[in-house]
């Protein structure tokens, strides 16, 4: 920075500190929505432990090729910056660590079936009775109530029911997924936006509390102005290649 005087040059130096440096994340989900959640709270400074199943660890490990070292850049591209434990729930050992890993964290994410986590003492009821400061996050595919609530969540399945794939594609052609795990990333966005939210609150309330992500949720949620036209027409939107519902010239040709 230069002074008034451009014969003197000043020199600031500061320490960065990233926004979550301190916290503790326990990251107990797999595959990509609730790993791609934690691993953007690694990106914000919280140290994220792992908890994987003993044997092949998250089943992305093994998503190859392409490769990136010793496991699949899969797995890389939503676990960087993490530490990583394999625990076997079932097991007394195994499950006290858990326990003690959850009770002194500060936020929990998991993407187990509904219920699954109760046995254990590791659903968020629990959770949060011996640590009522844990912002814990649950990531489902339709939520935890009503008929979906026992029914497994895939980003595949997600799109379509959705309806995502209706509109990708060609005009009358086959629906379409998008090129990526869109559902899964744009429900991981939403879990983050919920944990900071809640980790705001504890900062004045100094109580956690429960944050609950739906894939499907998130999907209708990020229809924006074609879910808006639906609402306003009745008129289901449709597919249209590289143009656009309200917009020209928006097209290739």
């Amino acid at each position: 920075m230069l002074s008034g005087d451009s014969r003197f040059v000043h020199l600031y130096s500061w320490r960065m500190t990233l926004p979550l440096t301190g916290m503790l994340v326990a990251d107990l989900s797999r595959v990509l929505a609730g790993p791609t959640a934690a691993v953007m709270l690694a990106d914000l400074g919280a140290r994220v432990i792992k908890v994987e199943r003993p044997g092949g660890g998250d089943e992305t490990r093994a998503w190859g090729p392409p490769w990136a070292g010793s496991s699949s850049s899969y797995f890389e591209s939503a676990n960087r910056s993490k530490q990583s434990i394999a625990l076997d729930f079932a097991d007394d050992a195994d499950r006290a660590l858990a326990c003690a890993l959850v009770d002194r964290a500060d936020v929990v994410i998991e993407n187990y079936r509904t219920g699954a986590l109760a046995r254990f003492g590791l659903d968020a009821d629990s959770v949060l009775t011996r640590n009522p400061r844990v912002v814990y996050c649950s990531i489902t595919g339709f939520g935890s109530t009503g008929e979906g609530a026992a029914m497994p969540g895939y980003d595949f399945l997600v799109q379509a029911v959705g309806g995502l794939m209706s509109i990708t594609g060609d005009p009358g052609g086959e629906p379409r997924k998008v090129g990526v795990a869109m559902v899964d990333l744009v429900a991981a966005k939403d879990a983050v936006m919920g944990v900071l939210a809640a980790l705001l609150q504890r900062a004045s309330t100094g109580v956690g509390q429960h944050v609950e992500v739906a894939l499907l949720s998130s999907l209708v949620a990020s229809l924006a102005n074609q879910a808006s036209g639906y609402l306003a027409t009745g008129q289901p939107p449709q597919a249209l290649g590289n143009r656009h519902p309200s917009i020209a010239p928006y097209e290739t040709l």
